[in-house]
């Protein structure tokens, strides 16, 4: 019986066999932990009649675990030349469906609709790249398709910002804009030394789980999200500055400032407060109340659009 494919050993000789030169590019870097990857497999809670959604399979070994559990698992690889190398790994697992594609430009809702239909439910399992993490999960995010859990290997900056409590450093708009659509849990920390090639930093794993009613949702999500962005656009400002500066381009500066601090007192939240105080749900209020304020420019942005940085 074969080693698993995260076997370090074995992990080398599908690489060398296959003269493979790893890409900066898409990020790869290969987990070479057995033990690790079950405990994502498991995290994932995926059964005999679920489906599982993995992006970025690289020679099999996530994969491999996955298969071991779900119903069905379609895995989504953007390296042509891995094609054939998961061809061989994975032969062993009839359930396990390739798609050659870049994830960021899939239809979700097509991926969702042609493979898991018959499905009890849809999990998400992946070592994400590191390139690309944050705008798989905000593209997963905005799409609309329903997934039971999301379980995820990123690097451990990325995972400190998506876990991330008010007041904190490491709170920002990516952590408003995620926490708004999942609850967050960081449930591992994966050392460099798991990797081949190692990275630079650490990796994390974390687990998202889609809030369910009642959790609290915006009449306008393209609001939302621009409040978001246009209080995060300088960290140091209050949130009243970096609002003045998102709602009125120019004009009579005081009475635009007085007009400002007024809506958000109106919805509880002290003017010289910074962005990084603030929970979702004020989030929530404040756009659901600027909603409201004819005489403002709203700032309107999609979870889906440009990168979200702190």
């Amino acid at each position: 019986m074969n080693a698993d494919i995260a076997d370090p050993t074995r992990t080398r000789d599908i690489l060398r066999r296959h003269g493979l030169d790893l890409r900066k590019k898409w990020g790869q870097h290969f987990l070479v932990s057995p033990a690790v990857l079950r405990n994502i497999a498991e995290a994932s809670g995926a059964g005999p009649e679920d489906g599982v959604l993995e992006i970025g399979p690289g020679i099999g070994a996530l994969t491999e675990q996955l298969a071991r559990r779900a119903g069905l698992v379609v895995a989504v690889e953007i390296d042509e030349r891995l094609l054939p190398v998961l061809a061989e790994t994975l032969a062993p697992y009839p359930n396990v469906r390739l798609l050659h594609a870049d994830a960021l430009r899939l239809d979700w809702r097509d991926v969702w609709s042609r493979h898991f239909g018959g499905m009890r439910s849809v999990r998400v399992a992946a070592n994400l790249p590191y390139n690309v993490a944050t705008a798989i999960l905000t593209s997963l995010l905005s799409s609309g398709v329903r997934f039971e859990r999301m379980v995820v290997m990123v690097q451990k900056e990325v995972a400190d910002r998506l876990a991330a409590s008010p007041g904190t450093k490491a709170y920002g708009s990516l952590t408003v804009a995620v926490r708004y659509r999942c609850d967050v849990e960081r449930i591992a920390v994966v050392s460099a030394r798991c990797f081949v090639p190692p990275p630079k930093v650490d990796s994390a794993v974390v687990r998202l789980t889609p809030k369910m009613a009642p959790a609290p949702r915006a009449r306008d999500e393209t609001l939302f999200f621009g409040v978001v962005r246009a209080c995060f656009a300088q960290r140091r400002k209050t949130i009243a500055n970096n609002l003045l500066a998102a709602c009125f381009g120019s004009g009579d500066r005081a009475g635009d400032r007085v007009k400002v601090e007024e809506l958000l007192r109106s919805v509880g939240i002290d003017p010289s407060r910074r962005a990084e105080t603030m929970s979702v749900e004020e989030f929530v209020r404040l756009a659901d109340r600027l909603a409201e304020e004819e005489r403002f420019t709203h700032p309107r942005h999609t979870m889906n659009e440009g990168e979200w940085g702190e």
